[in-house]
């Protein structure tokens, strides 16, 4: 599948992580998504319907990542990439990167992120 549709930098306050100030207090997250498909139909017939909404996956993304608690920023990007794929029937498969660049480490750095690549069976 060598077409895709890429969202970058969807950013909204989760409260994610292992530590209960991470859960309490929260933190915010910044997600990458790579949908894969063939837009050849949509592109043709300039129609919507037979692409993928990334409007819709917007509202996925953010639905996630302030809702539920996860301990870890794998199952956060997990549960974006199986949503995305149940929502957006012309998917092929899905890339989701979660970034948390206020993860509690004591170093200097600059992001930790953890992408996650899921595909239709």
């Amino acid at each position: 599948m060598d077409d895709s549709i890429t969202l970058t930098g969807l950013t909204a306050r989760g409260f994610h992580g292992v530590f209960p100030e991470e859960k309490r207090d929260g933190q915010d997250f910044t997600t990458d998504v790579v949908v894969h498909l063939d837009t050849t139909p949509a592109a043709r017939a300039d129609d919507l319907s037979l692409t993928v909404n990334y409007a819709q996956i917007a509202e996925a993304v953010l639905r996630v990542i302030t809702g539920e608690s996860f301990d870890l920023i794998e199952s956060v990007a997990d549960r974006i990439a199986r949503d995305v794929l149940d929502e957006q029937p012309v998917a092929a498969a899905v890339e989701v990167t979660v970034h948390k660049p206020h993860a509690p480490i004591e170093a200097d750095f600059a992001d930790v992120a953890v992408t996650v690549r899921r595909s239709r069976p």
